[in-house]
């Protein structure tokens, strides 16, 4: 018998995963916490996802997290999915039990929450209507820690009007679809505005909504962090709102799987923030 424990292992699946912050994030906590562990980045196609899911745990990892284009694919290879990744659709953190099966979870609605409390300590959810920029898998997560959170309205636009159809469907009627040609119009009188689109992106096309109606008392978040100062969130800070950036949410999600795994809850700090954006 060995007398050296077991190395845990963690790490990100997707395709591409290269340019994930995940494993800056994860080795920067397990240095700090001096944990013996190591989390890696693994391109998986997608025919292989579930062959590769299925044999981590024997090679020593404790979960993982997963990105595009696997979120909703794990679903069907999780034993157990929470009411939150059902709900969402998809997951974005794996916990291996020691009884063999495969926790999924969704922490996309923990992060955006968690980064607007942290970041803007007066937003009040409740106060107002939000307006949501996008209905792809990342706006799902929002819309639901949004009515979780008790908003009363949430106003969506999407380029393809359908896709906020289907989540209006699925979500109710608190839900109010708007086109995408009137999407400047649906942030007037919102209280908590939201891009959860890629639009703005570097090496994506420009968000050309018309911000005309951004005013002082809004809070305004932008999924995007590169760059971490978008368009958007430069126009709404003029405009005397409460701004802020998507990194705070990459980092905040991490937190529930980083502690399931390694067994330490981390702090979202500065230095966080600092080591995740260091060269």
């Amino acid at each position: 018998m060995s007398d050296h424990p077991r190395i845990p292992l963690a790490g990100v699946i997707g395709s591409p995963v290269a340019h994930s912050r995940s494993p800056r994030l994860h080795g920067y906590w397990l240095k700090r916490f001096g944990i013996a562990g190591h989390y890696i980045p693994m391109d998986v196609a997608a025919a292989d996802l579930e062959t590769v899911i299925r044999a981590l745990p024997r090679a020593g990892f404790v979960g993982c997290n997963v990105t595009i284009p696997h979120k909703e694919a794990v679903l069907g290879i999780a034993d157990i999915v929470t009411d939150r990744a059902a709900l969402i659709g998809a997951a974005n953190t794996l916990i291996f039990r020691r009884d063999g099966r495969i926790h999924a979870d969704n922490t996309d609605g923990y992060g955006f929450t968690a980064n607007l409390r942290q970041n803007a300590p007066d937003w009040q959810p409740g106060s107002g209507p939000a307006a949501v920029i996008g209905a792809g898998g990342a706006a799902r997560a929002i819309v639901a820690s949004l009515l979780e959170v008790g908003t009363p309205e949430i106003r969506i636009a999407n380029r393809t009007r359908a896709r906020a159809e289907a989540l209006r469907a699925e979500f109710g009627a608190r839900l109010v679809v708007h086109d995408w040609a009137q999407a400047g119009n649906m942030l007037d009188g919102a209280t908590t505005i939201v891009n959860a689109s890629s639009l703005g992106m570097v090496g994506k096309p420009d968000l050309l909504v018309p911000l005309d109606a951004l005013a002082p008392g809004m809070t305004v978040t932008d999924l995007v962090y590169t760059p971490l100062k978008t368009r958007l969130l430069t126009t709404a800070e003029a405009a005397g709102c409460t701004v802020v950036d998507g990194l705070g949410m990459l980092l905040h999600q991490a937190v529930p799987g980083f502690e399931r795994w390694f067994g330490v809850r981390p702090e979202v700090d500065q230095a966080t923030r600092d080591a995740v954006l260091s060269e």
